[in-house]
């Protein structure tokens, strides 16, 4: 029986879930992993604690990282960011003469990977708005106002309730603002 009775059974369940996801039977997980199938079904009950080299054959036999297998052990420990309405850090941003204001509402790094979510307020202004180019994925959803978004060669028309994702890697940014005001929510997403 397991030393520690309460990782065992989670570990299970989370196999089991994984190997129904990619309709796997527990016979063919056996047969790909090189693990008796009679283990693999003591290992789903929670009736053993398997070594780390037996999890490894399972989760390379599910191709899934080996770390998959144990993403409900921690439950009382996680990282999480609640920004109540209204809040976040404030911060200004200054392109040449174009500003704009934001709030950081999520800034996570990991290793493998970056993540950030601002609120961004930008006023119609004579200087012209910056322009990217990076890694990863943008994400912006449109909250109030309209604007033209230039993508490599493509303009965008933007409009209150759109959202465009698009890959970072390509010259992008707002051409121009058709409203005073224009604000969004901008989400970027990249390995780190």
């Amino acid at each position: 029986m397991s030393d520690n009775p309460n990782i065992d059974p989670v570990i299970g369940t989370t196999l089991r879930q994984l190997r129904e996801a990619r309709t796997v039977s527990a016979r063919q997980l056996a047969k790909q992993s090189g693990i008796s199938a009679a283990m693999v079904s003591r290992i789903e009950n929670g009736q053993v604690s398997p070594s780390i080299a037996t999890l490894g054959a399972l989760a390379r036999a599910l191709d899934v990282p080996l770390i998959s297998l144990f993403r409900d052990t921690a439950a009382n420990h996680a990282d999480y960011t609640h920004v109540e309405a209204g809040s976040g850090l404030q911060s200004t941003r200054i392109s040449e003469e174009h500003v704009h204001d934001y709030l950081v509402l999520a800034n996570r790094l990991r290793r493998g990977l970056k993540f950030q979510a601002h609120l961004v307020t930008m006023h119609r202004q004579d200087a012209k708005p910056p322009v990217y180019v990076g890694h990863g994925v943008v994400f912006i959803h449109v909250l109030k106002g309209r604007a033209e978004y230039g993508y490599g060669q493509k303009k965008i028309m933007l409009k209150e309730g759109d959202t465009l994702t698009i890959d970072a890697e390509l010259r992008h940014g707002f051409e121009r603002l058709l409203t005073d005001e224009f604000v969004f929510v901008n989400v970027q997403a990249e390995q780190g």
